[in-house]
């Protein structure tokens, strides 16, 4: 395919392929801003396709790894791609079992964060009211 007949170039084509690879289709929020930053500014979405790849794809976690925590992450925020991310976990090899804790991990998080919280403000406007 030549620069012409591929107006993403070679580089952002195998960016966008990923989303391929991962979820089995590239889904809408991706493909819009590879269509349209890949025509208005394509050096912007270079540079955060290669901070996305930098941080998704290392040494340090596998795919599967990587996107069961991404998943976490985004059911916290009740961010609907935590879905997609499962469906990556899922197509790396992630058994339910595993799926299912990430949503415990994720609810207890959002649980005991506002007992956390609460109770550290109450303790110190205690420790102000007994100063």
């Amino acid at each position: 395919m030549t620069e012409s007949s591929n107006p993403l170039g070679e580089e952002l084509t195998r960016f966008r392929d990923t989303y391929a690879e991962l979820f089995g289709m590239v889904p809408p929020l991706p493909a819009a801003r590879f269509e349209f930053s890949g025509e208005v500014n394509p050096e912007f979405l270079r540079l955060s396709e290669r901070l996305r790849a930098h941080a998704f794809y290392s040494e340090v976690f596998d795919i599967k790894t990587t996107n069961l925590i991404l998943s976490g992450m985004l059911l916290i925020e009740h961010n609907p791609a935590a879905q997609m991310h499962a469906l990556a976990a899922r197509r790396a090899g992630a058994t339910w079992q595993e799926l299912h804790k990430v949503v415990e991990l994720a609810a207890t998080t959002q649980s005991l964060g506002p007992a956390n919280q609460g109770s550290s403000m109450l303790k110190s406007l205690r420790d102000k009211e007994q100063g």
